[in-house]
């Protein structure tokens, strides 16, 4: 899991700069609406439409913004007759990584013509479903900041049933779990005092590819990049590896 992780971390760090985006509002907006509509629209009773109900609070927007999302996502939003889809794209970018697309639209042939421009520009192949993602499993994530006592996080994890655990950089701790345990990882962490910033899905390759080209790492990082500032697109998933000193150099 070490290359996913460290993609994992700079994707935080790009978090700040993105956060100044405005499509970093509409995917967190769509996020809340599917998961208002995939359960109860209460976030009381319905964990996944809590967390991203907390993330849309981290990133600063606004409680009426928030409300409106759960009331489209419930299908009570007077006037608004548009239907949130979710699809999976997936595809190889330069030097065979695999790279997985989770994107929510309202138009599916748009999302597929902007998809299938980012790959063909980049260098990468949009591929038919399920050409990579039997690659990856899909794996609930909680982060922990601030692990000053690894002894006592790993008692934690293994009181909650977590599968395993990994030490990023500054103290801070990717655990992962089986997705319907996230919730009971997630509290559990929380009442032994860890400071559990995201919760979240996340897919997790069984293989990973080795980047040793600087062109290809660079080809790569931009096909990512242009994927994620895509409106539709939520997640962008590879299973790359590659070393610090190449990843410096390809930003």
């Amino acid at each position: 899991m070490a290359g996913h992780s460290k993609w994992a971390n700079i994707k935080r760090q790009k978090a700040v700069v993105d956060a100044k985006r405005g499509n970093v509002f509409t995917k967190l907006s769509r996020a809340i609406i599917v998961a208002a509509r995939s359960g109860i629209p209460d976030p009381a009773g319905n964990f996944q439409l809590r967390t991203a109900i907390d993330k849309a609070k981290a990133a600063g927007i606004p409680n009426d913004n928030i409300e409106r999302a759960i009331a489209k996502g419930a299908g009570t939003l007077n006037g608004d007759h548009n239907s949130l889809e979710e699809i999976r794209y997936e595809g190889y970018s330069p030097g065979g990584v695999a790279v997985l697309v989770e994107a929510l639209t309202d138009n599916r042939n748009r999302t597929a013509a902007d998809v299938r421009v980012a790959f063909s520009k980049n260098g990468g192949n949009l591929g038919e479903t399920g050409c990579v993602s039997w690659m990856f499993a899909q794996k609930g994530v909680c982060i922990v900041k601030d692990v000053f006592d690894e002894e006592k996080l790993l008692e934690a994890s293994l009181e909650a049933d977590a599968d395993t655990y990994e030490m990023t950089d500054d103290e801070i701790a990717e655990v992962f779990t089986e997705i319907s345990n996230l919730e009971k990882l997630s509290q559990t962490l929380k009442a032994k005092g860890f400071n559990v910033t995201d919760v979240e899905l996340r897919w997790i390759p069984g293989n990973q590819i080795e980047v040793t080209d600087p062109d290809q790492a660079k080809s790569l990082f931009k096909l990512i990049d242009t994927l994620e500032n895509l409106d539709d697109v939520q997640n962008v998933t590879t299973n790359f590896d590659i070393s610090e000193s190449l990843m410096e150099l390809s930003f």
